[in-house]
């Protein structure tokens, strides 16, 4: 068989990440309502929606913290708990005190190496590639809510995965931060890693993300590239998000 037969007959790759259905009950209340998704390889994909849309359940379904009322959330076309090499595969921040207060953020990061298989020398650069070089030795229950998300961003990089999982990576975060952060990701998927990351600043997912999934009472309402998204709107993210949310934003009085 000749290399093009070869290529032609291999299956599609599976999605970095995908969710089929998914649907999450909570007694009487429906978290999640059949939200279907794909996330694409080498991309930033924003989670968006307003507060109470259902995007941390989401994204525990897909971490497999949560099991699916019905439906299917599928990390390289595997559930997250039947992945061979899960921390190579996915590095996630869901919560940013999830670190001991009590540990140094280099031995918070010393026992995930262990955990993840990680080399020594990962734990080094993972400080300095999140900006925690300086306050290795200091105990986390001394850092501010932005230095927690940078340890936390820094944990999920220490295996080197593919696919990162963010839930408001940016929240406590100053603008330094703020545009650290976007560099970062955008680095990453320049590199040929996936992102999915919710977000609740707009005007920061704009000048962030390549791609955009919304949600609303737990559907997916919009599924897009940004530039298709926000075409035709003279306020960009801002105006499509509001038009398919049909939420107004408050004005300050």
């Amino acid at each position: 068989m000749t290399t093009d037969a070869m290529s032609a007959a291999a299956p599609p790759a599976a999605p970095p990440v995908e969710a089929r259905g998914l649907t999450k009950r909570f007694g009487p209340l429906t978290a999640v309502d059949r939200l279907s998704f794909t996330v694409p390889r080498g991309a930033i994909t924003g989670f968006l929606g307003p507060n109470g849309a259902g995007k941390t359940t989401s994204l525990r379904m897909l971490l497999g913290l949560i099991t699916p009322s019905e439906g299917t959330a599928l990390i390289k076309g595997r559930h997250y708990s039947d992945l061979p090499d899960p921390l190579q595969a996915v590095g996630a921040v869901l919560e940013a005190s999830s670190a001991h207060p009590g540990r140094t953020a280099r031995n918070h990061l010393r026992i995930h190496a262990m955990a993840g298989g990680a080399p020594a020398q990962r734990i080094t650069q993972v400080l300095e590639l999140t900006g925690l070089a300086d306050a290795a030795d200091r105990r986390a229950g001394e850092f501010s809510l932005g230095m927690r998300q940078r340890l936390g961003l820094a944990t999920a990089l220490l295996c080197d995965p593919e696919i990162l999982i963010l839930d408001e990576p940016a929240n406590g975060l100053d603008p330094e931060g703020v545009r650290w952060l976007r560099q970062l990701l955008r680095g990453l998927a320049a590199e040929g890693r996936t992102v999915l990351m919710s977000s609740h600043i707009l005007a920061e997912v704009a000048q962030t993300v390549d791609r955009v999934v919304i949600v609303d009472r737990g559907r997916l309402v919009a599924q897009a590239s940004l530039a298709e998204l926000t075409a035709g709107h003279d306020r960009g993210l801002e105006d499509a998000f509001f038009r398919l949310t049909g939420h107004t934003p408050e004005v300050s009085r």
